[in-house]
């Protein structure tokens, strides 16, 4: 039943656009800059169409990826997670939708505030998602020696997942606290984040003994 919640959600987004897309300007604000200024706008049908578009390629993408992966068979020890993560990056896709709507529509909300918190709890999410997935060619974090060292995998899945969920909740706790440098925080707590897992996941690859040819 899980596997067709994307698609209820790919429906909301089309009704959302079909029902107020005769209120829309000519021009729609598509993106915002670090201050919460417009610097990007988009015609009316792009802005309209252009998520529900992208979230009916995506979705299918999703749903082929797993007959595809050389260890595709890897893919039945973490079904329930990868629904999840299909669910939880088409919700993430509506609410970004929804949220270009309200603005184009004239709803004074702080956008980039808004959107900062959402990528923060979208981190949390996956963090609470990533110790479960096993090794593959497409979900979770890949490196060659995540890739070539079972052990590598699990260690670097269990620490990352941690520092997603901190790093989530960092950034939405700055969104509360100091919207202004909640940009700021998400970027660089995000980049020391991969920094740190690409080192150890290499650490814990060259402690494994029994690691393999990632081919």
């Amino acid at each position: 039943m899980r596997k067709w919640i994307p698609v209820l959600l790919i429906a909301v987004a089309t009704i959302a656009s079909v029902a107020i897309y005769s209120k829309l300007p000519e021009r729609i604000p598509t993106h915002w800059n670090m201050s919460g200024e417009i610097d990007g706008w988009s015609s009316r049908f792009w802005g309209a169409w252009m998520m529900p578009l992208m979230m009916a390629v995506i979705w299918p993408v999703m749903r082929l990826i797993p007959h595809i992966d050389p260890h595709r068979a890897n893919y039945a020890k973490f079904r329930g997670m990868y629904e999840a993560l299909i669910i939880a990056t088409m919700a993430f896709m509506l609410a970004m939708h929804l949220l270009l709507l309200a603005a184009a529509t004239g709803s004074h909300i702080p956008i980039s505030r808004i959107v900062i918190g959402a990528v923060g709890a979208f981190f949390v999410v996956i963090g609470v998602l990533l110790p479960h997935a096993h090794p593959n060619w497409f979900v979770g974090i890949r490196t060659p020696w995540t890739l070539s060292s079972d052990l590598a995998w699990e260690r670097t899945h269990k620490v990352g997942g941690l520092l997603f969920i901190a790093t989530g909740t960092l950034t939405m706790l700055t969104t509360l606290l100091a919207p202004k440098q909640a940009m700021w925080v998400l970027l660089v707590s995000g980049t020391a984040m991969m920094v740190f897992l690409f080192v150890y996941s290499y650490v814990v690859w060259k402690k494994d003994g029994e690691r393999h040819s990632a081919a």
